[in-house]
């Protein structure tokens, strides 16, 4: 079973082999022969670290696998032996595949303890580490165009279904603080006609960090001569009881939902009460970025997806920054490092029995449709990309939606909805008139 995981490694390396050395006249010069002595030194030191760091990399992948597999099967103690080992090879600031296998390696030894306890509730987000993550998610956004893609790709679809609209009530549900905005702002600002007003109703974990976020975005909308608001709500959306907040000021008010979804902390509560929510809102859009990462039930199965994703997520970051910057090890430690943890060690049995695993087909059954991102979308997230120095970034179209990924894996899908009532309701009226 281990074997064959391995020919299809993410944690191999993928260093390009040493060119061979261009051909030289023969010459009995004492230099050239120095020279060519001193090349193949050089050459063979390549080939020998090459070697080294296959085989570290294979040993590292073989120990993880074995440590997955006597988790997946309740033979703890043998996977506790396996930890020293892994701790040793694996570093938070060596090469990627080392990297890798430290977070992945901190994130079996919770599972380990979580097992023994049997405690695999999430992790609350408390005010001290809203605020870290919010500084790794800035970070995140200056290093990488992922999250710039969220963004980009979302507000254009906004601002296509907002077209002739002058009130605008938009509902992020983890707004954190409001990056997306500013660029909505802008282009709402660039319209012929005035927007009249435009409200955003933020969900977050701290009413304090909202309410920054808030000041923020006002001064923006300011600037720009916008009519805002900002409501913050703290909480989870399908937890809520009073919904008066969601509802409409104005009678042609539009409604637009807006989420990232991620695996840092739960961002919905109650994914029932969530779906419920979105019906009753009507939204004439629900706008959702997605992780295209797949989480079976199974321990192992979902161990195996985690590690091919955030392989290729560690790959990304490390090949357009330092590998010893601040900035990246901040990244890789509080987002994709706790990411890894609550995949392994907090998704438990019951957690993976209510939570909804890929939304976009959650609102399909519920009623909405999709609205295709191709056109001007598409043509945003083209232009985000070109003005990135690195070429490893992929974009792609599949039946509407845009799925951004490195070399040949998906990273994040983004998906537009409406509800497919609307036409009916739109089909009625033209009937009735």
């Amino acid at each position: 079973m281990l074997q064959g995981l391995l020919s299809r490694s993410p944690l191999t390396p993928t260093t390009d082999s040493p060119s061979t050395p261009s051909k030289r006249p023969l010459s009995s010069s004492s230099n050239e022969q120095n020279h060519g002595q001193t090349h193949n030194k050089r050459h063979n030191h390549n080939k020998d670290s090459l070697a080294l760091a296959e085989s570290r990399g294979l040993r590292l992948l073989n120990l993880l696998l074995q440590c997955a597999e006597a988790i997946s099967t309740d033979r703890l103690p043998e996977a506790l032996e396996l930890l020293p080992e892994l701790s040793e090879l694996s570093s938070p600031f060596g090469s990627s595949p080392e990297r890798v296998a430290a977070y992945f390696s901190d994130a079996l030894q919770s599972r380990i303890i979580s097992s023994y306890i049997g405690a695999y509730s999430p992790m609350p987000v408390k005010l001290h580490q809203a605020r870290i993550l919010s500084h790794a998610f800035q970070s995140y956004n200056a290093l990488s165009p992922l999250i710039k893609f969220s963004h980009f790709t979302a507000n254009q679809a906004i601002f296509q279904a907002v077209d002739g609209v002058d009130r605008v009530h938009v509902i992020d549900l983890d707004i954190m603080q409001g990056l997306q905005w500013p660029g909505l702002f802008h282009i709402l600002a660039s319209r012929p006609g005035k927007v009249k007003s435009v409200r955003i109703t933020g969900l977050g974990a701290s009413v304090e960090l909202l309410e920054s976020t808030g000041l923020r975005l006002s001064d923006f909308a300011e600037a720009l001569g916008i009519p805002f608001e900002f409501t913050p709500v703290e909480g989870k959306i399908g937890d809520l009881k009073d919904l008066s907040v969601f509802a409409p000021r104005y009678e042609n008010e539009v409604t637009i939902v807006h989420w990232m979804h991620h695996c840092l902390y739960d961002i919905t509560g109650s994914d029932s009460g969530t779906i419920e929510l979105l019906k009753s809102l009507k939204p004439k859009l629900i706008t959702i970025v997605e992780q295209d990462l797949g989480q079976p039930r199974d321990f192992l199965g979902r161990f195996v997806e985690a590690l091919h994703y955030y392989s290729a997520l560690f790959d990304a970051l490390g090949d357009g920054v330092g590998a010893c910057t601040i900035e990246r090890h901040d990244v890789e430690r509080q987002l994709f490092g706790a990411e890894i943890r609550n995949i392994l060690a907090v998704h438990g049995p019951k957690r993976a029995a209510e939570k909804v695993e890929k939304w976009g087909e959650e609102l399909r059954r519920a009623g909405f449709q999709p609205v295709s991102l191709a056109g001007s979308p598409a043509a945003q997230a083209g232009i985000l990309l070109g003005m990135f120095p690195w070429k490893g970034y992929t974009l792609m179209e599949e039946n509407g939606c845009l799925k951004l990924g490195w070399k040949d894996l998906s990273l994040l899908t983004a998906s537009a909805w409406s509800p497919n009532w609307q036409e009916e309701e739109e089909e009625g009226q033209s009937l009735v008139s």
